[in-house]
């Protein structure tokens, strides 16, 4: 199966990505080269969906693609466009909401892919599991991330240990929403209509074209 022609709504994410382009742009021309460097990573990670569509054979929904841009999105804007001291502290909230809700569908997405090619199988509980602990392990290296960047550049990217609680608390809470959703299209046996977002490695010819037309008895004759 291949991954059908992708919908309007991945434009969407195109423009997001642009977005990320242009503050990064437009950070390097203002002198602040690590806000440039900063935007400019953002925006790789953003062609990860990309890739995983490419190499792993999925065909990720273009809501993926858009959330994951989004959710570096307005990482790069708080930092670029000092959101996350204008709004504190509900902006950052709002970006771990995102973002961890991100992560929990891109990790079930992936524990479908496991259990459809066989390589792994798990019981519904067991993924509402393993989607709250990946996401609260994303959000944990995060916060690890900022604090060794503080440590290092002098940076103010922790406010104090409650301002990094309660980071950990919102993402346990995006996780939760995920898994809660996962839980009821695995309760409700739905899970098969994920399968068009699969789409199968390329594997030569069809077998139609390797076996060739049934033979006719009459031609042999």
């Amino acid at each position: 199966m291949a991954c059908p022609n992708p919908p309007r709504g991945i434009y969407l994410a195109y423009t997001i990505q642009g977005l990320i382009l242009l503050a990064a742009a437009s950070s390097i021309l203002a002198g602040e080269y690590f806000l440039g460097l900063s935007a400019t990573v953002a925006f790789l990670l953003t062609l990860a969906p990309y890739l995983a569509t490419r190499n792993l054979g999925l065909c990720l929904p273009w809501e993926i693609n858009l959330l994951v841009a989004v959710s570096l999105y307005i990482h790069v804007m708080g930092h670029v466009g000092e959101y996350y001291v204008t709004f504190a502290p509900y902006y950052d909230k709002l970006a771990h909401l995102v973002a961890s809700v991100t992560v929990g569908l891109i990790v079930f997405f992936l524990a479908l892919l496991a259990e459809r090619r066989e390589e792994i199988r798990l019981t519904g509980p067991a993924i509402a599991i393993f989607i709250l602990t990946s996401t609260l392990a994303a959000g944990t290296v995060w916060e690890i991330y900022e604090f060794a960047v503080d440590q290092v550049f002098g940076t103010n990217l922790q406010f104090d240990n409650t301002d990094t609680m309660w980071d950990l608390v919102v993402d346990l809470v995006g996780g939760a929403i995920v898994a809660v959703f996962a839980a009821i299209v695995l309760a409700r046996g739905e899970e098969d209509r994920f399968d068009r977002f699969f789409a199968e490695p390329p594997s030569g010819a069809e077998p139609t074209e390797v076996m060739g037309d049934p033979i006719d008895p009459a031609r042999t004759r």
